[in-house]
């Protein structure tokens, strides 16, 4: 059984969000995307929006402002998967990478 939730980094949504981060920062400087300097800044925004999102949220310390955070979250996330799916579908990003990273 899992202990109390002490702070925004013991939530499991934000460390999924925090290694999706991660994993969009690598993939920027990689192959083609690392030249296109606009799509990597923006795709690098938005994944870093979940995790700070998740992590606002939490640190008001009321449910109501958590649940209001984590829809952001969620639209930044829908923004992502958008972004993901036009760097597929433009030979920016693998189809493997993409499959992965949208799930």
């Amino acid at each position: 059984m899992m202990g109390k939730i002490e702070q925004f980094e013991d939530l499991p949504i934000w460390k999924h969000a925090a290694a999706l981060a991660l994993d969009i920062y690598q993939i920027a400087e990689e192959g083609k995307l690392k030249q296109d300097f606009s799509m990597k800044d923006q795709i690098k925004s938005a994944a870093i929006s979940i995790s700070s999102n998740i992590a606002e949220g939490y640190e008001y310390g009321s449910n109501k402002e958590f649940v209001r955070f984590l829809r952001y979250a969620k639209g930044s996330a829908g923004e992502l998967r958008s972004q993901l799916f036009i760097l597929n579908h433009t030979g920016l990003l693998e189809a493997e990478k993409y499959e992965s990273l949208k799930s």
